[in-house]
C-alpha cells in the first residue's frame, strides 16, 4: 500500500488525492472478507491473490474517475461539476472493467471438478471485493473527494483570515 500510495502521489502531486483514491481498498477488503464469510471459504493463498487483484481494479476504478476530474477542473469547470461530470462520464468504463473481472471469474465461481476448491476463494473474494468497491467508488468516492475538498478551501480561507488579522495587528 505504501509503494502504491508513492505512485499514486507521483502521478496525482497530490497526497490527498492519493488517500481518497486509497479509501477504496477497505471497502474493497470488506466486500472480499464478507463474501469469503457468507459463502464458508477460508482466507488462503488463493484469496489473497484475490485480494491483490481485487486492490488492483478498486484503486484503477478510482484513479480514472480523480484523473478525470482533474482534467475537468484544469479545463475551468468547479469541483462539483467536475466530479459530477467525471462520475457520469466514466460511468461506463468503470462498471465494464469490474463487469469484465467478474464474468472472467464466473466459470470458477460456478466449477466443481478438480482443483475448483483452490481457485473459488480467489473468484470469490474478486467478485464480493468488485461489488463493494464499484459501489464504493459511484457512490461514495465523490462525496469524500467533495467533503475533502471543501474542508480544505475552508480551512484556506480560515488561514488567510487569520493573517490578514495578524499583519493588522503588527501595523
Amino acid at each position: 500500500l505504501i509503494i502504491v500510495f508513492m505512485l499514486l502521489f507521483a502521478a496525482l502531486k497530490s497526497a490527498s488525492q492519493a488517500m481518497i483514491i486509497l479509501a477504496t481498498v477497505p471497502s474493497a477488503f470488506i466486500g472480499g472478507v464478507a463474501s469469503l464469510l457468507l459463502t464458508g471459504e477460508s482466507l488462503n493463498v488463493s484469496s489473497a491473490v484475490g485480494f491483490i487483484a481485487l486492490f488492483g481494479i478498486a484503486v484503477q476504478n478510482s484513479l480514472v474517475l480523480l484523473t478525470q476530474t482533474n482534467d475537468f477542473v484544469a479545463e475551468g469547470h468547479t469541483k462539483e461539476e467536475a466530479i459530477r461530470l467525471a462520475s457520469v462520464q466514466r460511468l461506463r468504463p468503470k462498471l465494464m472493467t469490474a463487469l469484465c473481472a467478474a464474468l472472467g471469474v464466473a466459470p470458477i465461481l460456478v466449477s466443481s471438478g478438480v482443483g475448483a476448491e483452490i481457485e473459488k476463494p480467489l473468484a470469490i473474494v474478486l467478485v464480493g471485493g468488485l461489488i463493494t468497491s464499484t459501489l464504493f467508488t459511484l457512490c461514495v468516492l465523490p462525496a469524500v473527494y467533495l467533503a475533502w475538498e471543501h474542508a480544505k478551501s475552508h480551512a484556506q480561507r480560515h488561514l488567510s483570515l487569520l493573517r490578514a488579522r495578524r499583519v493588522k495587528e503588527v501595523a
